[in-house]
C-alpha cells in the first residue's frame, strides 16, 4: 500500500523537484545536473556576512567532488560522528547536530539515502530527507560545492575523499535559504529538521545529570553550548557540542558523574579532570577504562558533570518517537500529531472554541531521580505547538488536570480555576514547548 505523501517512506518533493526523474534526464542526455533552484553562485551563499562584498565570499570557486578529489566517495566505511570536521567557515550548532545524527545508523537513515555514489549512474545529483512543518521532504541538490584553493570552505569530512557531510550541508542550506542562514541556526531547529522529533531547551543545572543519562539511554539526540566565557582548559566559548554519552563511574569509593562531549571541529578537547590523559583513569577498574576511554585527538572527551555546569549554559534534548526506522526500547513513547488553525469568528478569540485535547496518562515514569513517594506515579507528556509561519504574537497552550468524573455543569471559570497549579507543582518540571518555522534568506 502506497504511503501518503509527506511521510518518511514517501517524502514530498521539495520545490517540486523529482530526484529520480531529474537523474534519469541527466543520464539520458549524458550531462551533469545543475540545480537552477539553488544555483552554484553568490545567491546561495547569502547576502550579508556571505554577501558579494564580504571577505568570506571572496575567492570561492564551485567544484564537484571528483574535481576536488578524483577518488571521491559519498561514504567511506560508514558514516560516524568522527567524519565531521569544521572547515574555515561553518556553524558549530549545525555540526553538532550532524554529530548527534551519526550516533545511530537508524537516525542517519532518516536523512541520508545511502544508495548514492560517484561511480554507478553518477549524474551530479544527490538528495536528502528533512522534516519540516509536519511532513518529510526530499531535497535535491547538485554536487557543486564552494571551495577555496580546492579545499571545502564549509563542512568537511575527516576523510579527504568523503563528501556526504558537505552535500548534506548543501541540501540543508537550500532548505533554509542559503549557507549564511545556517550561521544563525539553533541546534534545536536543526535537530527537529533531521528527525521530526520534539526538541526541548533547558538552562543547564547541576541536578540534570539523571535527565541527560535517561535521554542518552532512550536514544534522544542531545547538544550543549558553552557560555560567552569559560574557565578555559581548552573549552571553546559560545560553542555547541554534541553529547554522546553519560556514565557514573566508581572512583576511590565514590560515584563520579561523567558526560561525554564532542567538539564538532574534530579537535580541541577538554584538558581538565577525566580528560584523555588525566590521572583519574588510573584509579578506575580496567574494564571500565577500556570501555570508556579513547586516547585520541578527535574532539571527543569525558568531563565531570559538575565541571560541565560551570562552563556550559544550555541543554538541548530531541525526543524521537519510535518508528520502523528508529527502534527505541525504553522508555516507550507514543506519538499523536494533529493540525488545525485559528479562524476569526470560528475557532479563535473564545476559550471554548480553541482546539482542545484530552490526554489519559496510564504508564508511570521509571525515574531514578524521583525520590519522593508521591512522585512515583508521575507520567511524562511532551506537548509541542508549532506555527507554520513566524508570528508577531507567539501562540500558547494551557494544561489542566481534570478530575476522574467531570461535572456536567462545569463552567469555564471552574475549568480555569481547576488545578493548573497542581499540574505545575506535582511535576518536577513543566516545560512549555513552542516551535516556529521560517525560512531565512
Amino acid at each position: 500500500m502506497a504511503q501518503p505523501e509527506g511521510t518518511k517512506e514517501n517524502p514530498k518533493k521539495y520545490l517540486e523537484q523529482d530526484y529520480e526523474q531529474l537523474k534519469a534526464q541527466c543520464l539520458a542526455s549524458n550531462t551533469l545536473f545543475e540545480d537552477e533552484k539553488f544555483p552554484a553562485g553568490q545567491a546561495s551563499l547569502g547576502s550579508n556576512k556571505m554577501g558579494p562584498e564580504s571577505s568570506k565570499a571572496k575567492g570561492i570557486v564551485w567544484m564537484r567532488p571528483l574535481e576536488i578529489n578524483p577518488n571521491a566517495e559519498f561514504i567511506t566505511d560508514g558514516a560516524t560522528r568522527f567524519d565531521i570536521c569544521q572547515s574555515t567557515i561553518a556553524d558549530c550548532g549545525f555540526l553538532s547536530t550532524i554529530g548527534c545524527a551519526t550516533l545511530s545508523e537508524e537516525y542517519l537513515s532518516l536523512v541520508l539515502p545511502q544508495d548514492q555514489n560517484f561511480k554507478t549512474n553518477y549524474a551530479g545529483i544527490f538528495h536528502f530527507k528533512f522534516w519540516q512543518r509536519g511532513e518529510w521532504l526530499d531535497v535535491v541538490v547538485d554536487d557543486k560545492l564552494p571551495t577555496r584553493d580546492k579545499k571545502l570552505v564549509f563542512v568537511k569530512s575527516a576523510e579527504e575523499n568523503e563528501f556526504w557531510p558537505a552535500l548534506l550541508e548543501k541540501a540543508f542550506a537550500k532548505l533554509r535559504g542559503s549557507y549564511e542562514a545556517l550561521e544563525y541556526q539553533y541546534s534545536t531547529v536543526a535537530l527537529q529538521h533531521f528527525t521530526g522529533g520534539v526538541c526541548l531547551w533547558y538552562f543547564l543545572k547541576k541536578h540534570q545529570f539523571p535527565k541527560i543519562q535517561r535521554a542518552v539511554k532512550s536514544k534522544c539526540l542531545l547538544t550543549s553550548s558553552t557560555g560567552a566565557f569559560t574557565h578555559d582548559k581548552n573549552l571553546v566559548a559560545a560553542h555547541s557540542y554534541s553529547i554522546t554519552g553519560a556514565e557514573e563511574v566508581s572512583y576511590k569509593g565514590e560515584k563520579v558523574q561523567l558526560v561525554r562531549l564532542r567538539n564538532p571541529w574534530g579537535y580541541k578537547e577538554w584538558t581538565g579532570a577525566w580528560s584523555d590523559n588525566a590521572p583519574e583513569w588510573n584509579d578506575v577498574a580496567q574494564e571500565v577504562k577500556d570501555a570508556l576511554l579513547t586516547q585520541k585527538d578527535d574532539g571527543e572527551f569525558w568531563i565531570p558533570f559538575l565541571d560541565m555546569v560551570k562552563d556550559y549554559e544550555s541543554l538541548d534534548i530531541c525526543h524521537i518517537a519510535p518508528s520502523k526506522e528508529v527502534n527505541v526500547e525504553e522508555p516507550h513513547w507514543s506519538l499523536m500529531q494533529t493540525e488545525g488553525s485559528w479562524k476569526k469568528g470560528d475557532s479563535a478569540e473564545r476559550f471554548l472554541a480553541d482546539p482542545q485535547f484530552r490526554i489519559k496518562l496510564e504508564v508511570p515514569d521509571d525515574d531514578d531521580d524521583q525520590d519522593a513517594a508521591e512522585d512515583k506515579a508521575l507520567c511524562t507528556v511532551i506537548v509541542a505547538l508549532m506555527s507554520k509561519e513566524i508570528l508577531e504574537k507567539v501562540p500558547d497552550f494551557l494544561l489542566y488536570q481534570l478530575p476522574k468524573e467531570v461535572p456536567t455543569n462545569l463552567l469555564v471559570k471552574d475549568l480555569k480555576a481547576m488545578a493548573r497549579e497542581r499540574v505545575n507543582n506535582r511535576n518536577k518540571e513543566y516545560v512549555g514547548c513552542f516551535q516556529e518555522e521560517g525560512r531565512i534568506t
